[in-house]
Formats: C-alpha cells, sequence, structure tokens
C-alpha cells in the first residue's frame, strides 16, 4: 500500500457533481477519520466557499490548489495522494495533464469521462507509464459505465457458477430511468462530436466498437446496435436506442479483452431503452428516437447546436435540486445467453438521478474502493475499467453504502 499525506483528493471539487460527491464524503465518512481526504481545483476562493458550507466539523479539511493545466502543480497534488478522483471535463480538453501526472506517480486515478476517443488516446500514450509506476487509471466510473460494466460482471459471475461457462450475448435493457444527462456528460458529448466532424479519420474510429481494445487489433467481430424502435422479444416490451451504449458498449469490450477475451472473441454486447408494450409502448420508442435523432442533428449543425447549448441543454456545472436527485433512479436488466440456450437476468438499481446523485456516489465509492479494498495485494497497473480493477469489491461497496442493487431476476 502507498504510503502518502491522503488517501483520496477529490478533483474539480467545486463542479455540480463535484460538490454532491464532496458532501456524500462528508456525510458518510467525516473529516479528520480514517480516510485523510481532501478537496482539489483551480479555484481557492471557490473550495474555501464548498469548505466552508460543510460546517465546524469540516475545518480540518484540506484545500488543494492545482490547474488543470499546471503539470508541477498537479504532479505534487499526485504525488502526496493514493488516489484521485476526478469530475473535470470535458476530459479531452482538460483531463491529460492530470491523468500522465498519476501514470508517471504511481497514483490511482478515477473519473465520469464518458470520451472514448480521448480515453483510446491515453492508454496509448501512458499505458507504459502508467504499468511501470503501478498506477490504475480507470475511467467511466459514473453511470457512463459501472451499471453497464459491473453488471456484466455479476451477470457473468452468476452464469459461470449456474451453468460452468459464461455468456457470448449480453443486452442491456433500460427499464425505467428518472433523471436526465448531467450537463457535463452533455458536454462531452458534444465536443466528441465536433472533433469527429473535423476529423474524418477519428469520425472512422469512434464508430469501431472495439476502440478501447487497442491493445488487440484481432478483436473485429461485428456489433449489431439497435438503430430504431424495435419490439424485444425477450423482454416482450418496445425499445428505442439507449445514448450510452456508444460508451458503455465500448468499456464492456474492454473489460473482456483485458480479462483475456473470457466470453469469446465473438462476444455480443448491445443496449437499449425500453418504452412498453402496445401501441403507447410503440409511439414512445417511436418519439424517442425521433428525439435522439434530433438531438444529433442538433449537434452536427453549428448554428442549431449553439441554440440548444444557449437555451436548452444543461451546462456543465448546472443540475437539478436536492429533491430531484432524491426524486430520480435507475432500473435496469441485462440478458445473458449462451451457446448451451442457457440464459439468465439480473437487475440493477439506483435510488437517485443517474447523472448526479448516483453518479456521484459510484465515483466517491470508486475512489475509496482503489484506496482500501486491496491493500493485502499489489494489483497491476494500467489503464483498466470498473470491473477489471474492482468488480466483486466494488459492488459490494455500492451495495452497502451507495444505494444501489445487483440482483438475479
Amino acid at each position: 500500500m502507498k504510503n502518502r499525506s491522503f488517501d483520496l483528493i477529490v478533483y474539480g471539487a467545486t463542479s455540480f457533481v463535484g460538490q454532491i460527491l464532496t458532501r456524500y464524503l462528508f456525510e458518510h465518512i467525516g473529516v479528520g477519520g480514517k480516510v485523510n481526504w481532501a478537496i482539489a481545483g483551480r479555484s481557492e476562493k471557490k473550495l474555501s466557499v464548498l469548505k466552508s458550507s460543510l460546517g465546524s466539523n469540516a475545518d480540518s479539511l484540506s484545500v488543494i490548489v492545482a490547474d488543470a493545466s499546471d503539470e508541477v502543480a498537479l504532479t505534487t497534488m499526485c504525488q502526496s495522494a493514493r488516489v484521485i478522483a476526478s469530475t473535470v471535463g470535458p476530459y479531452a480538453l482538460y483531463g491529460e495533464p492530470l491523468v500522465k501526472a498519476c501514470a508517471e506517480n504511481g497514483t490511482d486515478y478515477c473519473d465520469l469521462c464518458g470520451e472514448a476517443y480521448w480515453i483510446k488516446a491515453m492508454i496509448l500514450k501512458y499505458s507504459d507509464a502508467a504499468k511501470a509506476s503501478g498506477a490504475r487509471i480507470v475511467s467511466c466510473c459514473g453511470f457512463d459505465s459501472i451499471p453497464s460494466d459491473l453488471g456484466v460482471h455479476f451477470l457473468q459471475r452468476q452464469g459461470k457458477q449456474r451453468f460452468g461457462k459464461y455468456f457470448d450475448n449480453i443486452k442491456l435493457a433500460v427499464n425505467t430511468m428518472k433523471g436526465g444527462a448531467s450537463g457535463g456528460t452533455l458536454a462531452s458529448m458534444i465536443e466528441a462530436v465536433k472533433a469527429a466532424k473535423s476529423d474524418p479519420k477519428l469520425r472512422k474510429e469512434m464508430n469501431n466498437p472495439y476502440i478501447l481494445c487497442p491493445e488487440n487489433k484481432e478483436l473485429c467481430h461485428p456489433q449489431v446496435s439497435i438503430k430504431g424502435p424495435v419490439f424485444d422479444m425477450d423482454f416482450q416490451r418496445w425499445s428505442a436506442p439507449f445514448i450510452m451504449e456508444a460508451i458503455n458498449a465500448r468499456v464492456v469490450l474492454r473489460s473482456n479483452m483485458i480479462l483475456d477475451t473470457p466470453y469469446g472473441d465473438n462476444f455480443l454486447y448491445r443496449e437499449q431503452m425500453m418504452t412498453g408494450q402496445g401501441i403507447k409502448g410503440r409511439l414512445s420508442a417511436f418519439g424517442l428516437t425521433a428525439g435522439l435523432g434530433f438531438f444529433a442533428l442538433s449537434v452536427i449543425i453549428t448554428p442549431l447546436r449553439k441554440f440548444m447549448q444557449r437555451f436548452v441543454l444543461p451546462k456543465p456545472g448546472e443540475g437539478p435540486s436536492p429533491a430531484a436527485q432524491l426524486a430520480g433512479y435507475f432500473d435496469v436488466s441485462l440478458l445473458g445467453k449462451n451457446t448451451d440456450q442457457n440464459s439468465l437476468t439480473v437487475r440493477v438499481t439506483g435510488d437517485r438521478d443517474p447523472g448526479y446523485g448516483c453518479t456521484a456516489k459510484m465515483l466517491a465509492q470508486a475512489g475509496l474502493c482503489l484506496a482500501y479494498d486491496f491493500e493485502d495485494e499489489d494489483p497491476m497497473g494500467g489503464f483498466l475499467t470498473p470491473a477489471t480493477a474492482m468488480g466483486d469489491r466494488l459492488i459490494k461497496r455500492l451495495s452497502e453504502h451507495a444505494g444501489m442493487t445487483f440482483t438475479v431476476d
């Protein structure tokens, strides 16, 4: 176990999700106890305001000032911490210096990034450094992509126990969900589309389902995503495309690659949003598909994108009220099938809105898991996924401390 001044530093603590995360940690582990943690960011004034808002019991909470572009300050911060949990996005714009500092200084790292093309670039640049230093770099530790990645991990473990083999075909169905994508997530999506629009090579790369598997170029089995309204015979409901599949599926496929493809080289994975039965479900599926199409079009067309960003979409740093966060939730099912025609369904649920409340708790527990749940081990460094870095340990934490459930239907 690394001997550092801090067990966990929340970087970007004054962002909207960062504030939720900070309050969650303060309420659940306090300050001055077993966990020595700190808040960090670029504005000392904003950090001090956040600290003061926690009350006098937070007087001993450390504040660290480090701009996302200040490599010296970031290096100093990383050398003082066992784990950095970062909420500073879009990561393609602000994230690289911190990842570099963590990889080079043996500091474990987790974030909320959903930008696959950027994650791939970081893998290619800093994987060797992370492996050499022992740093575990784990992106996608929020709603994208913990329910998907850990859901598949949980389902595969259950399938192996029951049937003696893993499932080679899994689909995730979002049953119900209340609460939208965060402003930061939408900003990241927009940055990705803008980058692809100006770079045909990058656009082709982003359409590759194995973009996060650059170490294994032999993985090329076609993946099938639904493109429009579909009646799902397994779930007996209408469904539409799920916007988060674009990152979630790629993380799941990377997990399979890191584990040396135990689910098979031809492993299939897809996601969909369920809309219900009958004519109402069908109309909802068509409406949701049309809405996604309009959103995609609005991002591509510059004047329309600027209008949406200014008047319609939530901005980075904005989010729902505490009451709205409490009223939110998500419920997803994962159905696995194997070549022996065995099948099994598991459910993953969360008790807050997925984009903010649940996401903040997921990232907090991922950071604590990296800091504390491997004390007697020497885990491998490198660019990992939630499932391959933390797996059952994180499922246990999320079930016990973050209001999530992982159950067999």
